[in-house]
């Protein structure tokens, strides 16, 4: 496994919307959170019987031999309260590792991520079973749950409680993971079977390795990744970094000093964007990838 690869793709995925230009408190884009991946408390997705919801699940193909180990890595965002500004995240993490043949009865962990004085607690469930198909082929079932026994009844406070940008990485040692988006003839069926929700698991890593998934709640194609030219998080992978670079270049002192005062990460966009070397913006300009020759026709 590429771990650089997989981590920035990852880490994207993470603090995808978590704060949007113009990266201050008092922009209404700001003022209410719209990050995917949000696993809100049973009992407030329940009350709300809208699309909220308290559980995702990821379903996946592989060849592996029962004695190959899984390693299933769940990251979220843990949302806490600061007076006057938004709602900043601490990163969770939950890591779990086993031999696929002691996940054929299936497996449920419990974990409790503690109240303190900045957020409220979160109870996490997570369930993991292997399910044989035929003698070479694995399905694979992950089930993130957020248990916590909360009393939230407006967004807010619910989100509190909630698991943010929820998404898992997953690594077979000695085997074999198969692509959803295109799978070998022989797994067709069994793919197109495969019952995700609320996320997608995709190949991650140097292209072709088959080792490692990301089952994102943004879908992604195989083998994403982070252009080279990117120097740094601006919390929004479907915009061009050139054109946000230049529109927080064009905010007043008083936006840039609110902007500041935002978040820390806020901070850090900002004290990029104001000390990048001229060479460096040039390179954000765009940059011509994959270029094939064209054929004349006959």
């Amino acid at each position: 496994m590429n771990l650089k690869l997989v981590e920035d793709v990852a880490a994207a995925v993470l603090y995808e919307g978590y704060l949007l230009y113009p990266y201050r408190a008092s922009a209404v884009k700001n003022q209410q959170r719209w990050n995917f991946g949000v696993l809100y408390p049973r009992s407030y997705a329940t009350w709300q019987t809208g699309s909220d919801t308290w559980w995702n699940q990821t379903e996946c193909l592989l060849r592996a031999t029962a004695d190959c180990r899984l390693t299933v890595r769940i990251r979220f965002l843990h949302l806490m309260e600061q007076p006057g500004r938004v709602l900043a995240a601490r990163e969770r993490d939950i890591a779990l590792s086993d031999r696929l043949a002691n996940l054929m009865a299936g497996v449920r962990l419990s974990f409790i991520f503690d109240k303190s004085g900045e957020h409220e607690a979160i109870h996490a469930a997570v369930e993991i079973s292997a399910d044989p198909i035929r003698d070479d082929l694995t399905r694979l079932r992950l089930r993130v749950l957020n248990t916590s026994p909360s009393t939230a009844e407006e967004r807010e406070a619910a989100l509190r409680e909630s698991m943010v940008s929820t998404h898992s990485i997953l690594n077979l040692d000695n085997g074999d993971f198969i692509s959803l988006l295109e799978p070998p003839e022989d797994t067709r069926e069994a793919a197109a079977a495969c019952n995700n929700i609320a996320t997608w698991p995709v190949l991650v890593g140097e292209e072709g390795a088959r080792d490692t998934m990301l089952s994102s709640p943004i879908i992604l194609y195989d083998y994403p990744e982070i252009a080279p030219e990117s120097p740094g998080a601006l919390f929004d992978g479907t915009e061009i970094d050139e054109i946000l670079t230049l529109r927080i270049m064009t905010l007043t002192d008083e936006e840039k000093r609110e902007m500041g005062l935002a978040d820390e990460r806020a901070r850090e966009i900002l004290e990029r964007t104001e000390s990048m070397p001229p060479e460096q913006f040039m390179k954000l300009h765009g940059v011509l990838r994959g270029l094939r020759s064209v054929e004349e026709a006959p």
